[in-house]
């Protein structure tokens, strides 16, 4: 299983949806939501994270768990994500600005060769940290993680 550092107050339990999970949703194009999550067992959620989600059958699969999931917990059909099919955090030549114009107000300058460096799995942690939506209180433990920053 892959979790992050920055993760770490709330992997044990499952209590949020980490990185792993939240890129095989995206990659499967479901939205899951905070409150459907918390109705799955911790089995459930542990699958979830173990899953494969890469090949077209296997994101097909996880797609259909996930739905299932959130269909049995809460009676409701799952949310439908379109799926970009050039997501940003398989661009290894590119920094997003978003993921720059943070880092900068980190006192943080990112390098192409870094970004290039990261995982695809970090790079999309990046993304998401950086989200006008997210409190991005993890933005820079995932920079230092990441040996990015200090």
């Amino acid at each position: 299983m892959t979790f992050f550092n920055f993760e770490a107050d709330f992997v044990d339990s499952l209590r949020c949806i980490p990185m792993i999970v939240r890129l095989k949703l995206d990659t499967c194009g479901v939205k899951l939501k905070l409150a459907e999550w918390n109705h799955f067992s911790q089995s459930e959620c542990e699958q979830l994270v173990e899953l494969p989600c890469e090949e077209a059958a296997d994101i097909a699969a996880y797609k259909e768990y996930v739905s299932k999931l959130i269909f049995q917990h809460t009676k409701n059909e799952a949310s439908l994500l379109s799926i970009d099919p050039h997501p940003p955090w398989l661009n290894d030549r590119e920094i997003p600005t978003s993921i720059a114009t943070k880092a900068t107000e980190q006192q943080v300058n990112i390098t192409l060769t870094q970004w290039a460096n990261l995982t695809p799995l970090q790079r999309f942690a990046l993304i998401k940290l950086t989200r006008s939506q997210h409190e991005n209180n993890n933005f820079l433990p995932a920079l230092t993680e990441f040996g990015l920053s200090n």
